[in-house]
């Protein structure tokens, strides 16, 4: 009880800190006259973003004829699905399109201009965008205030503002739509899968740690609505997308890896707001001092105080994680009890395996990660006795190295009808003799019966079942985890969060 006492008021003493981080940012920035609107933050600019990812016609300014640079690729990528216009002084012709000196020369209306020339050119190009009368551009050009060059930047920005055009970038990635099949990602999709549909949307200031989250969401079968690699931000915002997002009804749940936010009470207004209609998951690069310093040569920023942005984000109720991997699987474990419309009341846990190490590591993980082991009534001790002779009834719950198919499914068919559990981790060992291939319909079944939300942590197989099984697994919609401290985590910060959306 001391414990727990001491627990509490420790975590009163963050809140309180964290609300006093937060008036003297807000209190800092009203008294520095920091708080501009850029030409994308108004109602206006909302409009506009969603612009980017209907867009038909596009114009790729810097298209290139060989295959390795960047202007060819992502000409390559847009024109599966999309009327595209390449732009380049310097050819006639790309892959069988007629290749135009510049933008000026097309006599189709544009509703998006992607960008890939030499750093130099760019305020030129968006001048030229302007005279155009198109509304948007992605500009996919580095070599701006990340390598110093604030003159260039300022330039670029003046341009942009002068015609209204709304931007991302520069010096990013590029943005992916998966239900409205825009690709203007600008890496090959043989080096970068791109991810399914779903509902996860990911807004990354950094396009290489995006690329590579990408390609892991793919593979680990996360469904993603949208992507937007926003870089140095001289237009557009975390803000701007972040309110963006809140409206679009493909997106479910918000990812973000962001190094520096721009507008700190902005940030906090719209961030406090948009966490009450959608879980948005965050983690900060630049936490200690030299990495810190390495995003003034990533995106021309500093990245600010670890505990100031630690603060911001529990006082505006965003979940962040430590840890790369968790930022999918945590957003992962929100989309499934959102879509399911799960009604959990706590965070009492029910774990069933047939490892008892497995079972000691995963319950030491729970308790680690602020919740509690569920008690069982007398009442489903009474059944599951009857049904599982021979087995100890306790949580957790194991099941022996001897189980089949059968018993995880007796297990969990009782468990589900339990009224002090609110969530089920289910261990799978498969490599234990009796288990087949035939329990992903078992716990497919148990997931599908919507009763409560479960999560499967499957161990690796040095014969390839454990990718068979989890890759099964994954596509009936089945949340799964290698590791119970992974499984742990994620529950942890959902279980923290969905009460209060």
């Amino acid at each position: 009880m001391e414990k727990l006492l001491t627990r509490e008021l420790c975590l009163k003493d963050e809140e309180r800190m964290a609300k006093r981080i937060i008036k003297k940012i807000v209190k800092k920035e009203i008294k520095k006259d920091v708080i501009k609107r850029t030409a994308g933050s108004s109602s206006a600019g909302k409009k506009k973003i969603d612009g980017f990812f209907t867009a038909q016609n596009i114009a790729v300014i810097g298209a290139a004829r060989e295959p390795n640079k960047i202007g060819h690729i992502i000409l390559r990528n847009l024109m599966v699905n999309k009327t595209v216009y390449p732009v380049n002084p310097n050819a006639d012709e790309i892959m069988r399109l007629k290749c135009y000196k510049s933008v000026m020369e097309i006599e189709d209306k544009i509703d998006l201009a992607v960008i890939a020339v030499k750093n130099d050119f760019v305020p030129q190009v968006v001048i030229e965008c302007g005279k155009k009368r198109i509304p948007r551009v992605v500009i996919i050009s580095s070599g701006f205030d990340e390598i110093g060059k604030t003159e260039l930047s300022k330039k670029l920005k003046d341009a942009l503002d002068k015609y209204g055009i709304a931007a991302i970038g520069p010096n990013c990635l590029g943005i992916y739509d998966s239900y409205n099949e825009l690709d203007g990602i600008f890496l090959p999709k043989q080096k970068v899968k791109r991810p399914e549909q779903g509902g996860i949307s990911f807004i990354s200031q950094s396009g290489a740690l995006g690329a590579t989250l990408l390609d892991m969401a793919a593979e680990r079968k996360y469904g993603i609505s949208k992507f937007i690699s926003y870089g140095n931000a001289v237009n557009l915002n975390e803000c701007d997308f972040l309110e963006y997002l809140a409206e679009d009804e493909n997106t479910k749940v918000i990812c973000m890896y962001i190094e520096q936010v721009r507008n700190g009470k902005r940030f906090i207004e719209i961030a406090k707001r948009v966490s009450k209609i959608k879980p948005i998951v965050v983690f900060k690069g630049g936490v200690t001092e030299q990495g810190n310093k390495a995003t003034l040569s990533h995106t021309g920023s500093l990245a600010g105080d670890a505990q100031i942005y630690q603060g911001i984000f529990k006082q505006t109720g965003l979940v962040q994680v430590d840890m790369l991997e968790d930022l999918f699987s945590v957003a992962k474990l929100f989309e499934k009890i959102l879509n399911d419309k799960y009604k959990i009341n706590g965070k009492r846990i029910q774990i069933i395996t047939n490892g008892g190490g497995y079972g000691i590591i995963s319950t030491d993980n729970v308790i680690k990660n602020d919740m509690t082991m569920a008690e069982l009534s007398s009442n489903t001790k009474k059944t599951l006795e009857k049904n599982l002779p021979g087995i100890s009834i306790k949580n957790p719950i194991d099941l022996l190295g001897d189980t089949t198919n059968e018993r995880y499914k007796t297990a969990a068919s009782i468990l589900l009808n339990e009224n002090n559990i609110d969530m089920i981790m289910i261990v799978l060992l498969y490599q234990t003799p009796f288990l087949t291939e035939d329990i992903v319909d078992v716990l497919s079944e148990i997931d599908q019966s919507k009763k409560k939300p479960i999560v499967v942590v499957t161990s690796r197989s040095s014969y390839g079942n454990y990718t068979n099984i989890t890759e099964k697994l994954a596509d009936k919609g089945v949340v799964c985890f290698e590791f119970p401290e992974q499984a742990a985590r994620a529950m942890g910060k959902v279980l923290e969060k969905i009460k209060k959306i």
